[in-house]
């Protein structure tokens, strides 16, 4: 029977019991119950190690693990009871594990510390987590890339400074957000290759004397390979910083296109009708159909920020090698990846229901002089030197402006007395649709070459 003083796993030393504030204050079962189906995975793979090497027997081991499975499915199924007396995953575990099997199961903390334990649970909670978002990012650009066929011919103005600068093919504009999200997936991925390093047998910061078998723990539970310094083993977060520089990154690229699409859908653009199953109403004025979505997708953005702040801050005046400030690494994480994975969980619908207002932007389509850019490089194509070509469209553009009119309405003699070798021809270059297959550089907005593009992002969307 334990006494209050030695009622903890670590109590030997001690001779006074623990202040309940002092249990409250660093308890973390709070939060770090999400990494239960880790911690287990964990403890199995430790025991079958402890199991090869002759640490434990064999029937041990057997022991060991039908009751972790046990206590696993109870805490899946809700019915696991959690004290903040026992502070984290790993000691609830532990305990419930000898409360079921008795002294074999105060063999399992063989050879790991918490230090160790809690690093391995950590990089194997990141690395289902980077591989859920994978999936994630992959269903997102399919939602984009299933909009091109049908929206391929339909021509939207581009912009720089917010201001009309050149026509593309919408799916062009699809296309530059699957290449966004690629990047990130492409970061996800490169950012998984050094999570996937197991840092349990480093014990509690410099190894064990017991005869471990590090690379066969590692093999079990899919990793590289075991970590190399037993000291950086357990005090490195790098993997969660750049975990949530990836994160922040995506989080970033969904509010631009959120933005975006807010800009869009507003009456003053009206290119986009969003599914109203993904807007909100106003409590006072009843005509507003809001896009609230698209807004706190934009809003939570800053959620995922300051976690990466919070995170480098954290780690910034740590000495190795573990500290208990480590203890504060996971909510921001958690609360991050929740946030990027809701986020993407409603941005595909999303994507995939809003129409473009084909009237309204056919509408608008020639404001703005988008083609005015393709009629410098006309120019440059009759000879006339880059700087001069956009001086003169310059004036040409000032002079439809002052007769408010499109550049291809302006009569021929006003295009002669800035190139006097201009003829009719030059109107075939003009206009929306001439400017957009007049493209032909690769990556451009070139029929040919979006319809290219489109047939490569489906193929490799198959292949995922």
């Amino acid at each position: 029977m334990r006494d209050k003083v030695t009622d903890k796993p670590w109590g030997g030393v001690f001779r006074e019991a623990t202040d309940r504030r002092v249990e409250l204050f660093t308890e973390s079962i709070s939060f770090d119950r999400r990494l239960a189906e880790q911690d287990i995975a964990g403890s199995k793979a430790h025991a079958q190690m402890l199991a090869e090497t002759g640490l434990i027997t064999r029937d041990e081991c057997l022991q060991i693990t039908q009751g972790l499975d046990e206590i696993g499915r109870e805490i899946a199924e809700g019915r696991f009871p959690f004290r903040v007396e026992l502070e984290d995953i790993h000691m609830h575990v532990e305990r419930a594990l000898i409360d079921r099997i008795g002294d074999v199961g105060r063999k399992l903390h063989t050879a790991r510390s918490r230090n160790d334990q809690v690093a391995t649970d950590f990089r194997l909670w990141v690395r289902d987590a980077i591989d859920t978002l994978l999936s994630s990012l992959r269903r997102l650009q399919a939602a984009f890339v299933g909009r091109c066929d049908r929206d391929l011919d339909c021509i939207l103005p581009g912009y720089t400074h917010l201001q009309r600068a050149q026509p593309v093919s919408a799916a062009h504009y699809w296309l530059a957000y699957c290449e966004k999200f690629e990047r990130d997936r492409e970061r996800l991925l490169d950012c998984r290759k050094r999570v996937n390093w197991c840092p349990l047998g480093s014990a509690a910061l410099a190894g064990t004397s017991l005869p471990v078998d590090r690379a066969a723990t590692a093999r079990t539970l899919g990793f590289a390979g075991p970590t190399a310094n037993s000291l950086d083993s357990v005090s490195d977060r790098d993997f969660a910083a750049e975990f949530l520089f990836c994160l922040s990154m995506t989080a970033v690229h969904l509010s631009h296109w959120a933005e975006e699409w807010i800009v869009w859908s507003s009456c003053e653009f009206n290119f986009l009708r969003l599914p109203q199953g993904f807007c909100t109403g106003s409590s006072i004025m009843p005509q507003k159909i809001n896009p609230d979505v698209l807004e706190l997708i934009r809003g939570k953005t800053a959620r995922v920020l300051g976690a990466l702040q919070q995170i480098l801050v954290l780690l910034k005046g740590l000495p190795l090698a573990y500290n208990r400030d480590l203890q504060e690494d996971k909510p921001a994480v958690f609360d991050a990846f929740d946030t990027v994975h809701s986020c993407l969980e409603l941005a595909t619908p999303l994507v995939a229901g809003a129409e473009i207002n084909r009237p309204a932007v056919e509408e608008r389509l020639d404001r703005g002089y988008l083609d005015a850019t393709t009629l410098m490089e006309y120019l440059i194509l009759q000879g006339v030197p880059q700087r001069s070509a956009h001086e003169a469209v310059g004036r040409l553009v000032r002079a439809a402006m002052d007769r408010n009119c499109r550049l291809v309405d302006l009569p021929l003699a006003v295009f002669q007395e800035v190139s006097p070798s201009l003829d009719e021809t030059v109107r075939e270059v003009l206009g929306p649709e001439n400017a957009v297959r007049r493209m032909r550089s690769f990556g451009s907005t070139a029929p040919e070459q979006v319809r290219q593009q489109v047939e490569i992002w489906k193929k490799r969307l198959e292949t995922a």
